[in-house]
């Protein structure tokens, strides 16, 4: 029987919320009316610091833009609480795989981002994995209320 990943219970999700102070934002568009600069902008307003990952734009949002994970300066990678990915579900695997090897603590999927199969990886790497859920939507109901 092959297994099936499952998002941590609400009050985990709430409590890995509360503690992220820095986000890696693979997919980052800045372009401000995609989805993904909207979430971004709105989670900087909530105090987060974003650190982009997209390869072949300088910045977004005022934050300087790196093409990999692997590219974040090692000080600055040291601070990532979460890599959040804005990226299609055939990219997620790589991703996965660098935050796995990096030693990053968590990965959200934002909606619609579903790979199970990179998520039940990172999961036994023993990062905490959120899979096709928004960011912001349960920062905003299940931290802010």
């Amino acid at each position: 029987m092959t297994a099936m990943f499952t998002n941590p219970a609400p009050q985990a999700i709430a409590d890995l919320l509360r503690g992220v102070r820095t986000a890696a934002v693979v997919g980052l568009s800045p372009i401000e009316s995609r989805p993904s600069h909207r979430v971004a902008r709105g989670m900087q307003r909530f105090g987060w610091r974003i650190v982009p990952v997209r390869p072949a734009v300088d910045q977004v949002l005022g934050e300087k833009a790196y093409a990999s994970l692997a590219d974040i300066p090692d000080d600055l990678r040291s601070q990532i609480d979460l890599v959040d990915l804005f990226i299609a579900a055939d990219r997620v695997g790589e991703f996965v795989d660098q935050a796995i090897a990096l030693g990053l603590p968590a990965v959200w999927l934002q909606d619609g981002v579903i790979d199970e199969a990179a998520a039940l990886r990172a999961q036994a790497a023993g990062l905490t994995v959120v899979m096709d859920r928004c960011v912001w939507r349960d920062y905003s109901t299940m931290v802010t209320e």
